[in-house]
């Protein structure tokens, strides 16, 4: 074991704080990372503060991580010391079930090892659960780590690897690109990094959001059409208009009422994650073939994919960086969706 600076909560309740931690030492596998930046998601904080249950601690989240290679095991051969790299969400897999063959890691049928609060063997972690990247340093095995690609800063790149590839998987998937107009419900983290992307898919992109405040933001991200929901207009304007509705919020929304802004065979995806169970009518479904789908992240080959991408069309999240220190101050942000659009943690600060 090596010792390494973190933040950490000792508990649902406590504050962050400056702590010691261990990563297990170098395997032939492993990769030693230097870790310059660690985007906050929405995620981090339901974790923390034990709000979806479960948590352990102390807990050190963090599963958006960019910085540089530091060291490799013997049997490394992806990666060298000094290449920009990244880890998102997972750092293992059982690598032998059917979504990990279809390199759909994140649906492992045994359960993917997420970045942080990930049960594990005490004899890889002090505590039995995985410890994120609100720290200087992380080991990982070389397959679940990303190469970041030059010409895109490892600031804005940080987010990219939950915020990017949450929204890039689903717009791949359903196949999002010129002919088709995608609506995106929510300008946040993720919603902003939605708007990019399909955008630069060549999508007729419109953002569906509760007021027009952030409507120059969502024009300059490359959306064609801006509308505030609270407009109740608008439902009646729109039936039948997209072909794909991504939703990155976790409010409770009227679902049946967005359901009907699909058109035939038109799929609303669900990505935010509300407290209450969503009720659809049928009947919505089945008068225009509509579909309701989930999507969760995706696998480590696609958002190798995605950081290419990115990088391609100069992509990058839109950022605030901060100090170890105001994380606690940037949590309450969040939850007050009061950022514009991502917060990273500059990890020179531990």
């Amino acid at each position: 074991m090596s010792s390494v600076a973190a933040y950490a909560m000792a508990g649902p309740d406590a504050a962050f704080e400056k702590v010691t931690i261990e990563r297990r030492e170098l395997g032939p596998h492993d990769v030693l990372i230097d870790i310059a930046y660690a985007g906050i998601c929405h995620s981090d904080i339901h974790t923390a503060r034990n709000e979806w249950g479960g948590a352990g601690y102390p807990c050190v989240p963090g599963h958006e991580i960019a910085g540089t290679v530091a060291a490799v095991g013997s049997a490394v051969s992806r990666h060298q010391v000094g290449d920009r790299v990244g880890v998102g969400c997972m750092v293992d897999s059982c690598g032998v079930c059917e979504p990990c063959l279809q390199e759909e890691e994140q649906y492992c049928l045994r359960g993917a090892v997420m970045t942080y609060n990930s049960r594990v063997p005490e004899e890889v972690q002090p505590g039995g659960h995985t410890l994120g990247g609100y720290a200087t340093q992380v080991v990982v095995t070389e397959n679940f780590v990303l190469g970041i690609p030059e010409g895109i800063d490892l600031s804005v790149a940080a987010p990219l690897l939950c915020a990017g590839i949450t929204v890039y998987s689903p717009l791949r998937h359903w196949e999002a690109g010129p002919g088709k107009r995608v609506a995106v419900i929510g300008m946040g983290g993720l919603g902003h990094m939605a708007v990019k992307i399909a955008a630069a898919l060549g999508a007729e992109v419109s953002v569906l959001s509760h007021s027009l405040s952030k409507q120059e933001d969502g024009k300059r991200f490359g959306a064609q059409h801006y509308y505030a929901t609270s407009d109740k207009q608008i439902f009646r304007d729109l039936r039948s208009h997209f072909d794909l509705i991504i939703n990155t919020v976790s409010a409770d929304l009227p679902i049946n009422d967005y359901m009907k802004l699909l058109r035939l065979d038109g799929t609303l995806v669900v990505l935010g994650l509300p407290e209450q169970p969503l009720t659809v009518q049928p009947k919505v479904l089945a008068g225009r073939r509509r579909s309701l789908a989930g999507s969760m992240i995706g696998g480590i080959a696609q958002t190798q994919e995605m950081l290419n991408f990115c990088a391609a069309h100069g992509i990058g999240a839109e950022i605030e960086v901060i100090s170890a220190d105001e994380i606690d101050g940037a949590y309450e942000r969040v939850v007050a969706s009061d950022v514009r659009y991502r917060f990273v943690i500059d990890t020179a600060t531990i």
